[in-house]
């Protein structure tokens, strides 16, 4: 059943977040507004290593006060390619220059209340390129074994969907491979 939008407008706006409220029409007939979040894009990158080992980021998230270990990310630019966003990210935040970046998978992790698209590629291997430019990031940057990473997402030390989508993409590739 299609819900239809009747008009939208913005509560709340800065370069990261907008929150709006929709007009909406339920196929009932009911009529209300429903508050939507639109976000920017966001890139994520599983770098794999010929070790069959996963680049990964020890980092706090203020929001959660919670620990745990997550995938290279981060917002897309205006005009900038995905691919280009992901490669960047992993540059920034770890110091590794990763392979050419291909689609993994693409997801939409909460399309119930925001907009945000997640596009997520892998890389097959990378080069050390110094130390990460981005200081406020993560703990400790890790190249983890592919098979600790399943404990790991049973123990919750993995915790983002953006992370969890690749990882469990890339182990199953890896288990079809």
């Amino acid at each position: 059943m299609e819900w239809k939008a009747h008009g939208e407008r913005q509560i709340y706006t800065n370069p990261w977040v907008n929150l709006c409220l929709v007009d909406v029409e339920q196929p009932d007939g009911r009529r209300w507004e429903h508050h939507v979040v639109r976000l920017r894009h966001l890139a994520v990158a599983a770098v794999v290593s010929d070790q069959r080992e996963i680049l990964m980021m020890w980092r706090h998230r203020f929001i959660t006060d919670a620990w745990a270990w997550e995938l290279p990310m981060g917002l897309i630019e205006a005009g900038e390619p995905p691919e280009a966003a992901a490669a960047r990210e992993v540059e920034e935040e770890t110091g590794w220059r990763p392979g050419p970046m291909k689609p993994l998978i693409y997801a939409e992790p909460a399309n119930g209340i925001t907009d945000s698209q997640h596009y997520v590629f892998r890389a097959d291997g990378a080069t050390h390129i110094g130390p990460p430019t981005e200081k406020n990031e993560s703990d400790r940057i890790e190249w983890i074994p592919l098979d600790r990473v399943r404990g790991m997402i049973d123990r919750r030390e993995v915790v983002s969907s953006g992370s969890l989508v690749g990882l469990l993409y890339v182990l199953m590739d890896e288990a079809i491979r």
